[in-house]
């Protein structure tokens, strides 16, 4: 519990280094390829050793074009919109409303024939969708209106991080999950880093130290070390355990922005942030459950 609750507060810091960074004039777009260029051979050594260069090659096309067009999707789409969407919200803002993507997975259910959810998880839903509404601003027409923009991006992300995961299931059992996001980062890092090329081109990237210090503590703490910490802890307690141990992270994000950023949300938004967990809560355990229930 403790890797997978380690890897969560390590996601979390993502927007914390990406504010500093921001703040030094790097623009989103070299954030993010630079993000994805440094972070990708961490993921080919760490499969690698896994799993060997037979486990790579091994998996249908049809899967391997999956994992890559999700990747596309959440890895390389999604990263850009949500990055971009940290310039006009504050970090803690974007975090929590990222957490949406539990509630859109299971309302893509609903859309796919997967059944009508249970009144627990539609009260799951509407809580989650009404703490978004309070932690954008709620009634506070001005808090509301600054927000809006980058609330919409980071929802059409969490959006994508349904999508990537609704393919997933679709794929991992074919794959394997490591493979599966290696193929669907691969692709991801190989479109960041031909459209960085075409849009800005990597010579013309000037950082100084201080950058460089920030971006290595943003692909090394808040990429890398979090995504095998959260894999480490998938196999040794199981997704669904993992997932709940992963609500700590709009937490360790709104404690981070606050000591580190300054930031300081309303009563309203605090109140919000506290029903989206709750919903998010209320659906793992679900998901819990159910996985008990099929183990028995």
């Amino acid at each position: 519990m403790l890797l997978a609750a380690g890897g969560a507060v390590g996601f979390a810091s993502k927007g914390i280094f990406a504010k500093y960074l921001y703040a030094r004039g790097m623009s989103f777009e070299t954030l993010v390829a630079l993000r994805s260029a440094l972070s990708l051979p961490f993921m080919w050594a760490w499969v690698l050793w896994l799993r060997g260069w037979g486990s790579i090659r091994a998996g249908s096309a049809r899967a391997i074009a999956g994992a890559a067009f999700a990747g596309l999707a959440c890895y390389c789409f999604g990263a850009l919109i949500d990055f971009y969407a940290l310039t006009l919200l504050p970090a803690s803002v974007e975090r929590v409303v990222l957490f949406s993507y539990p509630a859109m997975i299971v309302l893509a259910g609903m859309l796919l024939g997967r059944g009508t959810p249970s009144a627990r998880v539609l009260i799951a839903i509407a809580l989650t969708y009404t703490g978004i509404f309070l932690t954008v601003g709620g009634f506070d027409a001005s808090l509301l209106r600054s927000n809006f923009n980058g609330t919409i991006l980071v929802l059409i992300c969490a959006a994508t991080f349904a999508f990537y995961f609704l393919v997933s299931e679709r794929y991992v059992g074919t794959l394997g999950s490591q493979q599966f996001a290696l193929y669907a980062m691969t692709a991801a890092g190989i479109a960041l880093n031909l459209l960085f090329t075409v849009r800005i081109g990597w010579h013309n990237i000037h950082m100084a130290a201080p950058d460089w210090t920030l971006m290595a503590g943003l692909v090394i703490f808040a990429t890398v070390l979090p995504m095998f910490m959260s894999a480490e802890g998938v196999r040794r307690i199981g997704a669904q355990r993992s997932a709940l141990a992963g609500t700590i992270g709009p937490i360790a994000t709104m404690v981070l922005a606050t000591a580190l950023l300054g930031e300081r949300l309303h009563g309203i938004q605090l109140a919000g942030s506290a029903l989206i967990i709750i919903g998010i809560l209320v659906l793992e355990l679900k998901r819990a459950g159910r996985a008990s229930e099929t183990a028995a």
